[in-house]
């Protein structure tokens, strides 16, 4: 990544503090990111191919100032963290959300491996509406807080699970080996995210990012949910009005849907067309 490249990313995540290679810097730069870059699957559903190539990645988060999916988001920032000097490595898991223990689902999840000086830390700004927005150390079982959820990683089995506690519960989020995710991997992984389906993000919306002060913020299919400040608030979207939520709460500038049907929350059709800014 280029310096330019670099303060543009910066400018677009609204960081203006340190850039020496810190425990602080690094979950200021992972609430910063969440908060300003939301995870979505327009392109999926509208049919559009994902590039994983890091130009086409910064053109579309940064530049056009749209989100993605965890390929997109941790590749993007894994980026950024080295060119501000962190060792970093791209770490292969099976995403856990609202799955149960007997489900073995792809090994098709990007998360980050963050090391600073003797410690190991997980970084994962690309989990959807449970985005870490700090970095996890590598202690079994200790509770973590965040500016968000509360959250720990314990190992078992041979591997490490990622939990959020979610007031009354721990609830899986992701499970690695420590296995690195190359390259080719990452291309299958987000092929297979894509395009497969039987992949999930081909099925239904699904828009999130995090807010201030403890806040979260998800559209699935055409269900907003606003969680903050101990309380849960649900609303319907009208499918006319998905256009002006995408832009108002999430940021998306121009997005456009075309007029298809919305069933049950599910997108019968790929429906939601971004345009560029």
């Amino acid at each position: 990544m280029t310096p330019e490249e670099l303060d543009a990313y910066l400018e677009r995540v609204g960081h203006r503090g340190w850039r020496a290679p810190t425990k602080a810097t690094l979950d200021a730069l992972m609430l910063a990111h969440t908060t300003a870059i939301p995870f979505e699957n327009l392109d999926v559903l509208a049919g559009r191919p994902i590039s994983l190539a890091p130009e086409a990645v910064f053109d579309k988060l940064v530049r056009r100032r749209r989100g993605g999916y965890c390929f997109e988001q941790n590749g993007l920032f894994a980026r950024v963290l080295e060119a501000l000097g962190y060792r970093v490595r791209p770490l292969a898991a099976r995403a856990r959300v609202g799955r149960a223990r007997s489900e073995l689902p792809p090994r098709t999840h990007l998360c980050l491996e963050v090391t600073i000086g003797d410690r190991r830390h997980l970084v994962d700004v690309g989990v959807g509406g449970l985005s870490l927005t700090a970095a996890l150390s590598f202690d079994d079982g200790a509770v973590q807080q965040t500016p968000h959820e509360p959250r720990r990683l314990v190992h078992e089995s041979g591997g490490w699970w990622h939990q959020a506690w979610l007031g009354d519960r721990w609830t899986d989020v992701a499970e690695l080996t420590g296995e690195p995710m190359p390259p080719i991997d990452q291309e299958i992984g987000s092929w297979w995210t894509s395009a497969h389906p039987g992949s999930p993000f081909r099925a239904e919306l699904m828009v999130a990012r995090a807010l201030d002060r403890g806040g979260r913020l998800t559209l699935r299919g055409d269900v907003l949910t606003l969680r903050a400040e101990g309380f849960v608030e649900r609303a319907t979207v009208p499918h006319e009005a998905l256009p002006a939520v995408l832009e108002a709460r999430f940021g998306l500038v121009q997005s456009k849907v075309h007029t298809r049907r919305v069933t049950s929350g599910r997108l019968r059709e790929p429906s939601v067309v971004p345009t560029a800014t």
